[in-house]
């Protein structure tokens, strides 16, 4: 049986949103049981920052996040994205959230999976007019990285990458996340 690769996608998907709905289901049990005032004391935010300039070229990302660590090893939470690129007379913005699961099997290693949702608007300066671009862009990350106390540095590969419809110029990205 062929599966084709949009197949594929909306499968990988489906089972990451099954997955983390599942997980927030047991950390809201969790709250329920434990206390309101418990939760919260245990989130940790943070996220990440990223600045960048090019000859004729600018870009800012800011993304902040929660995380609630649902036992020594394993933690879930959010993040909001948003990102600004400005190349000659180019933009693009763009904005929306993704879900975070991190697994450290030990303290210095950290496996990570994000499902990322971005709406993207672009602008680009045609020959005799402006065109513009909207549309949603979807990544699911799956990461590995080095963690010493609050940061972790590391790589995350998007397998759902279509270079037509992505803002990242590929699959593989590098990271910084802080988290305190």
């Amino acid at each position: 049986m062929k599966v084709s690769r949009k197949n594929l996608q909306n499968h990988l998907k489906s089972y990451f949103f099954l997955l983390t709905t599942l997980l927030f289901f047991h950390v809201g049990q969790a709250q329920y049981t434990t206390g309101q005032d418990n939760f919260w004391s245990k989130v940790r935010y943070g996220g990440g920052l990223g600045l960048g300039f090019t000859n004729g070229g600018f870009n800012a990302a800011i993304s902040p996040s929660a995380i609630y660590p649902i036992s020594t090893t394993f933690a879930a939470g959010i993040s909001l994205n948003l990102n600004y690129a400005k190349f000659n007379e180019n933009e693009l913005l763009a904005y929306g959230g993704s879900l975070l699961t991190l697994y450290n099997p030990i303290p210095q290693i950290q496996l990570s999976a994000e499902l990322e949702q971005l709406r993207v608007n672009r602008t680009f300066q045609g020959l005799t007019d402006e065109i513009t671009d909207n549309f949603w862009s979807p990544a699911l990350f799956l990461g590995l990285g080095y963690t010493t106390r609050n940061v972790t540095v590391g790589l995350r590969y998007d397998v759902l990458y279509d270079e037509n419809n992505s803002i990242y110029a590929n699959a593989l990205l590098p990271f910084v996340r802080f988290f305190f």
